[in-house]
């Protein structure tokens, strides 16, 4: 960008759109400083934050390469010619690096009974489904959200650093860029667990946590707590292929994923129950079976009700 200008306000303001393009890349250490110090000047910060308020009517990006028209609600005088051409040689410095525009894609995917479903979504990433789950995709050109309502999913996500995906699932959000993670969510819990890349998990307002590759979080919405372990690669998101392996887990953790493949839910008579280990394998197509194992492997019984559902007792 020309930074040979007569006048030095509009000096000023080129400088000002020539740091706004510049921060919108990746900056070295020597780049921050010279910015932290270039911003220490008060009339060129007034400059560079009136720049972003001009991007911000200029570049809506809704309609990346449609011809807008833009009414701008200021004064009169707070328009400067430079700062106008400035923003002018922003656009399309920046429009080099847009790429194809962003329609608006959504979708609602509801719950099957069983088996998984895979989809190709509009940006490049595969989303696969777990049964009795129901969630809603929002895609546009700013944003890439999904709202987990129930149930499991696994996504591999196609890197947009302009984009971020965000995952909600109650007050719990995950955001990602290019990562493959999956996420359960029932009644009890939240859980995250990553495949590849990173994610941030902020199960709530006051907790976030990065999680790298075979990492899980699993977020109690009771008590407010969050347990995390690392798995094997083949412990991902394992339901996909049909059966869980799961070593020393939590009986509470366990029962609250096989109610996903069960049409009527299975109930702990005692929550003290829920803390007894187990280890072995779900076959997602015959959840019953691990339930007639379960007295094998632990001091408990169960108990089929008139309604489908199935009590665990103490022994």
């Amino acid at each position: 960008m020309n930074r040979d200008i007569d006048r030095p306000d509009d000096g000023i303001d080129a400088q000002a759109a020539s740091w706004f393009v510049r921060n919108r890349q990746d900056q070295g250490s020597a780049d921050r400083k010279a910015f932290e110090l270039w911003m220490s000047v008060p009339e060129q910060a007034k400059a560079y934050r009136a720049f972003e308020e001009l991007w911000a009517d200029l570049a809506e990006l809704q309609q990346q390469n449609k011809p807008v028209l833009l009414v701008v609600k200021r004064k009169p005088n707070a328009w400067r010619p430079a700062l106008a051409i400035a923003a002018a040689l922003v656009c399309a410095v920046l429009a080099f690096n847009l790429g194809t525009p962003h329609g608006v894609y959504q979708q609602q995917i509801a719950a099957q009974a069983k088996g998984a479903r895979t989809f190709n979504l509009p940006d490049g990433s595969t989303l696969s489904v777990n049964a009795n789950t129901r969630l809603r995709i929002a895609f546009d050109g700013q944003q890439r959200q999904i709202y987990l309502d129930q149930g499991q999913f696994y996504l591999d996500v196609a890197p947009d650093k302009e984009r971020p995906l965000w995952v909600h699932t109650g007050e719990a959000t995950v955001r990602v860029v290019g990562t493959g993670f999956d996420v359960r969510r029932n009644d009890k819990q939240v859980v995250v667990t990553v495949a590849h890349g990173q994610v941030a998990f902020a199960p709530d307002r006051k907790t976030q946590t990065l999680l790298g590759a075979q990492q899980q979080a699993a977020f109690d919405l009771a008590s407010g707590t969050l347990q995390q372990q690392t798995l094997t690669d083949a412990q991902v998101a394992d339901w996909r292929s049909g059966h869980l392996s799961f070593r020393n887990r939590e009986l509470a953790s366990l029962i609250d994923e096989l109610n996903l493949y069960r049409p009527r839910p299975v109930l702990l008579a005692d929550g003290k129950l829920g803390r007894f280990r187990v280890s072995g394998n779900l076959d997602v197509n015959d959840p019953d079976a691990l339930l007639n194992a379960l007295p094998a492997l632990i001091p408990v019984k169960t108990v089929a009700l008139a309604d489908g559902q199935i009590r665990i007792e103490a022994r």
